[in-house]
């Protein structure tokens, strides 16, 4: 009887001990860019700041480079509790919602001004909420730049694109854009964009100077068109029963880091895109084309109908919300 009341009492210290030392909550941080990205830093910032504050409480493990899941797995992959916190591309989300599409239109923004207004202001911020109804919570809104077209060939006018196949993410959007254009618009995994374009299975592509830059593409494509002609920006996300299941205290605390790490990414996004513009204009691997004002033009003028065509999905007071952004 006596072995029996110690072996139970030592259960009842071994569980106390568990309770009293419960481990920390766990935010693995999924992404599929460089950890030198602005993505790739301000999710290493996030980790350091929370580290900081509340150790003990939480631990964040960040995932660069699809080391984890890709951004077309990642959504699913959150929902079912595999990855707490991601950051895909704002064109990921379109079978969540139809309204973030916004974002993929091309040259609906003239700059990261006025992205920032838009995503900062009323309608933008409405847009984090989307995702409710489908178990998702945006938590703020990540800068990567304006996007420039590369390619194995000189693009001008919209004509040099005609029958060139360029990779894009899976987005209705970007697809309508290229064939506007008459391209070919082949949707692939950013982690395959470097192979495809130096075994030439793709001509060309369309992104960041950031990223252009981190994963090399600029030294296996003869040409980057400096058209300014889009936006890629991430939306950090989590899912609606992870952030509900921690404490008000607790989660107030964890979005104030997330927003002072955004903000820090934010800054690097806006010193990269011309830092890196710089450097790959210094290696000469690459040359980069600028474009004439009547040259942009017709650019616009091939693409802009694509606007239109997802008006419906959209809502045209939203895209009208955006276009006066950049007044």
């Amino acid at each position: 009887m006596r072995l029996l009341t110690t072996a139970v009492a030592a259960l009842a210290l071994t569980v106390g001990a568990q309770v009293a030392t419960a481990a920390p909550v766990e935010i693995k941080f999924s992404h599929v860019v460089a950890e030198n990205t602005p993505k790739g830093q301000m999710a290493t910032k996030f980790r350091d700041l929370v580290a900081e504050r509340l150790a003990g409480k939480v631990e964040v493990k960040v995932f660069p480079s699809s080391q984890l899941f890709g951004d077309n797995k990642v959504l699913e992959a959150m929902l079912l509790g595999d990855v707490q916190m991601a950051a895909p591309s704002l064109s990921k989300f379109q079978k969540y919602t139809k309204q973030l599409q916004i974002f993929d239109l091309p040259f609906l923004f003239k700059d990261m001004d006025a992205v920032e207004r838009f995503q900062n202001g009323p309608d933008g911020q409405k847009l984090l909420r989307s995702l409710e109804k489908k178990g998702l919570v945006g938590l703020g809104y990540l800068h990567n730049g304006m996007k420039q077209l590369s390619a194995n060939d000189a693009l001008h006018v919209p004509a040099d694109a005609e029958s060139k196949k360029f990779r894009i993410m899976t987005s209705d959007v970007l697809q309508a854009q290229f064939e506007a254009v008459k391209a070919v618009p082949l949707k692939k995994p950013f982690s395959e964009v470097f192979t495809l374009l130096q075994t030439k299975a793709i001509d060309g592509q369309e992104n960041t100077w950031s990223n252009i830059f981190s994963k090399k593409f600029f030294e296996v494509q003869p040409f980057i068109t400096e058209t300014n002609h889009g936006v890629l920006d991430y939306l950090v996300v989590t899912s609606a029963e992870f952030w509900l299941s921690l404490d008000e205290g607790l989660r107030t605390e964890v979005q104030k880091a997330l927003n002072e790490a955004i903000a820090h990414g934010n800054k690097i996004a806006a010193e990269k895109a011309e830092g890196d513009k710089k450097a790959i204009a210094d290696s000469g691997r690459s040359e980069i084309i600028n474009i004439s004002d009547a040259e942009r033009q017709l650019w616009v003028n091939a693409m802009k109908p694509v606007w239109k065509k997802f008006e419906g999905q959209i809502g045209a007071d939203l895209i009208k919300a955006a276009e006066a952004s950049n007044n």
